[in-house]
């Protein structure tokens, strides 16, 4: 990426003064992509809540889900039958993005297809292994692995081509090992790939720091690095990035919100205001936090362009790795 996200939230600091809105919702929703529970729930949950407990919301906002391909299915939908609704937000991950990247979504239907407007907050990933296990370090990991890339199997919850795998070809990337060469296994979800490493199934598992807090207190694993742009605060602050152990590995679970690709201009100022306001409300970071994530706070143009940049880097990485053709 061209921008680092501190570059970002510079930027959407200085960007808040948008023009006032003539817009007002009256019947705002929330669509996530999947059935009831699981991360998009959890997105959807956080604005529902976190809007009305900063006082943001005149009328409660409905939470609805609409299940299909990380997202795929409600992407078409707006794009297809409510492009221009402006009182339907829907949920996306980085997880969604991967997928645009990949053309999953469509192949008439990419990154420019909707109005990115607010994030939730963030997660990143994290390389953990077995807490027996020899490396102490990112750099003594991969030292082993470049000399037998073959003894060393990546596991986590997704196939080939997932957020999961794709945390693992970016260390290889990073470590100057061709990703092909990796061998990975994929598990129905990260529980079972947890419960792999710890039988010895595999040897390194990509997971994210969202599930590591409990495995790491229990003793049963051990954090090499933490894939976030600089050293996470608080009871995360001891565990050093892939970035200062000089690997070039950053991967940011980004949780947010977009609008149909044709809400008026007015409509999706109002939601990037609504989201601004909320960033300085207490109120809203405690709700995001309460479900687990780190506040980041980026709306309106500022999200947009970081979004763009987003697919684009997933974009190189897929066609590196050979999952698509450039």
């Amino acid at each position: 990426m061209t921008k680092s996200i501190r570059a970002l939230l510079l930027a959407s600091g200085l960007s808040i003064a948008l023009s006032a809105s003539a817009f007002e919702a009256n019947k705002p929703t929330c669509i996530a992509p999947a059935k009831p529970g699981g991360g998009f729930d959890l997105t959807c949950r956080i604005i529902a809540s976190g809007f009305t407990d900063a006082g943001l919301t005149k009328v409660p906002m409905a939470v609805t889900f609409m299940p299909g391909g990380v997202g795929a299915v409600a992407y078409n939908y707006i794009n297809s039958s409510n492009p221009d609704d402006p009182n339907k937000l829907v949920a996306f991950s980085s997880g969604s993005l991967l997928n645009i990247a990949q053309g999953k979504f469509g192949k008439n239907l990419d990154e420019n297809n909707a109005r990115w407007v607010g994030t939730a907050g963030v997660d990143y990933g994290a390389i953990l292994v077995k807490a027996d296990a020899p490396w102490n370090t990112l750099g003594e990991l991969v030292n082993d692995i470049k000399i037998d890339p073959s003894k060393f199997v990546f596991g986590a919850g997704g196939g080939v081509g997932s957020q999961d795998w794709m945390k693992a070809a970016i260390i290889m990337k990073s470590s100057g090992i061709d990703p092909k060469k990796m061998r990975y296994v994929a598990y129905e979800g990260g529980g079972e790939a947890l419960a792999a490493l710890l039988g010895g199934h595999i040897k390194v598992f990509p997971g994210d720091v969202g599930e590591m807090e409990g495995l790491v207190n229990s003793g049963k694993v051990k954090v090499l690095a933490i894939m976030s742009p600089e050293r996470l605060k608080g009871k995360f602050s001891q565990y050093p990035t892939a970035i200062e152990q000089g690997f070039n590995a950053e991967w940011t679970i980004l949780r947010g919100y977009y609008l149909g690709p044709k809400v008026s201009d007015d409509a999706y100022h109002y939601w990037a205001e609504q989201f601004q306001k909320a960033y300085q409300n207490p109120a809203f970071d405690k709700a995001v936090i309460k479900k687990g994530l780190v506040p980041l706070h980026l709306s309106g143009m500022t999200l947009n362009s970081y979004i763009k940049e987003r697919v684009v880097y997933m974009r190189g990485l897929a066609v590196e790795a050979g999952l698509i053709k450039q």
